[in-house]
Parts: C-alpha cells; sequence; structure tokens
C-alpha cells in the first residue's frame, strides 16, 4: 500500500514497525475436529446401528449429482438412496424421518463429519428421536467401514456401469440396482443369504453378526482382549 502511494520503503523496517506497534493482524488457523474413538462393539440386531454416507457421479450434460446412503450394519440392507444435485442437512432430516415411518428407528447412527452430517438439523433430529448420532475420527473412514464397503460397490457395479441421460433416469437405475442388492445378492457373512432374506429371519437370530471388514473386526478383537484382561 505504502508503494502504491509512492513511498519509497524499505519491507523489513515496515516489519520491525508493524512488530513493535503490534498491528500485525494474525491468521487464524482453522481448528482440526478431534472425535473420540467409536465403541468397536458389533451389531447383534437389525435397526441397532445405521450408518451413513455420500457418493457422487455426473449426469450426461455435465451435472453433478449426489447420492446419500443408508445400511443397516447389522443386515447390510441399504435401506434408502437419495439422489439429487444438493442434499444439505435439512435433505437428510427428511430422509430419516421419512425411512422411520416405515420401520423402527435405530439407537445409533453412524456418520463421517461431512458438513450435512455435523449440521444442526441432524444434530437436532436425532436428539428429538432419542437416538446417538456418532461421528469417526477425521481421517479414518474404515470406522465406517461397512457403508464404505457398499459404496465401493454402489460404486463399481452401478455408476461406472451407467450412463445417466437424467435426473429421473440415474434415480431410476439407482434405486433399481438398490432392490437388486437387497433381494438378489448373496453375502457370504450373512451365511451365503440376501439382506432382506435375512432380515426377515434375523428376529429368530440370537448370535452376534461379526464384522466382515476387516479392520472393524481388529477393533472388535482389541475390545474384546482388553475387556478380558480387566481384573
Amino acid at each position: 500500500m505504502l508503494r502504491r502511494e509512492n513511498w519509497q520503503v524499505n519491507p523489513k523496517s515496515v516489519w520491525r514497525i508493524c512488530q513493535e506497534e503490534r498491528i500485525v493482524v494474525r491468521k487464524e488457523r482453522r481448528k482440526k475436529i478431534r472425535r473420540e474413538a467409536l465403541p468397536a462393539s458389533p451389531a447383534t440386531r437389525p435397526n441397532q446401528r445405521w450408518a451413513m454416507d455420500y457418493g457422487s457421479d455426473g449426469l450426461a450434460g455435465g451435472r453433478k449429482i449426489r447420492a446419500l446412503t443408508i445400511v443397516d450394519t447389522y443386515t447390510r440392507e441399504c435401506l434408502a438412496m437419495e439422489v439429487d444435485t444438493s442434499l444439505p442437512g435439512l435433505r437428510v432430516r427428511r430422509v430419516l424421518a421419512q425411512l422411520t415411518q416405515q420401520r423402527l428407528r435405530p439407537e445409533e447412527i453412524r456418520v463421517d463429519n461431512g458438513p450435512e452430517f455435523i449440521s444442526r438439523a441432524v444434530a437436532s433430529w436425532c436428539e428429538e428421536n432419542r437416538l446417538r448420532l456418532w461421528h469417526i475420527q477425521p481421517g479414518k473412514p474404515m470406522q465406517n467401514g461397512h457403508v464404505q464397503s457398499f459404496n465401493g460397490r454402489l460404486r463399481d457395479e452401478c455408476l461406472n456401469a451407467n450412463w445417466f441421460t437424467s435426473m429421473s433416469d440415474a434415480r431410476r437405475k439407482i434405486e433399481a440396482w438398490r432392490k437388486d442388492f437387497n433381494e438378489n445378492r448373496l453375502h457370504s457373512a450373512l451365511n451365503y443369504r440376501t439382506p432382506a432374506e435375512f432380515a426377515r429371519a434375523s428376529g429368530a437370530l440370537s448370535f452376534p453378526l461379526l464384522s466382515v471388514n476387516k479392520a472393524e473386526r481388529g477393533q472388535c478383537q482389541r475390545f474384546l482382549r482388553r475387556r478380558a484382561s480387566r481384573p
């Protein structure tokens, strides 16, 4: 600014004077989000724990789309997939409200630290419905491994394999893939049954279903070892 006004100044002298007069504006560092480690116990019944995350793709015309995925970590069902160009916190809240009208409310929901999931709209809905909203630790996506694995299949088998000409076309094809995943896809972790078949029979099962995710399975094993070593 001084040079623009034709002042001949030494930058070091200006810096020294600013330091002495304390007129230097400090740069605020962005605060890092810190989360506690999530409990490593696996889900043992339907609707005990849901997991949410986002996937993204584009239409033929170049328009970006997003897909909100909600998975039951016990039955492996994809409970809902909401597709649109924008899915803010209020939209997530509305999807959860509609979903809980069709089935029992979960005891907890596991999400990452995206702006939609840390929004006041989602937090207030969880508080009103008396369920826990667990945020994973930053940089550790495998703490939400079930939905991460599901999104990987969604990417490989649906998003990368289809050409979406419009929003309605994308919603139709993604919903068809979701139904096929729930009703026709066999899972070794479910004793080679489909998620829908396992969900129907899960009321008669009393054993805990171990996680197919290696990272989460390791967390469960460490948790059990620490618990067994306590006096």
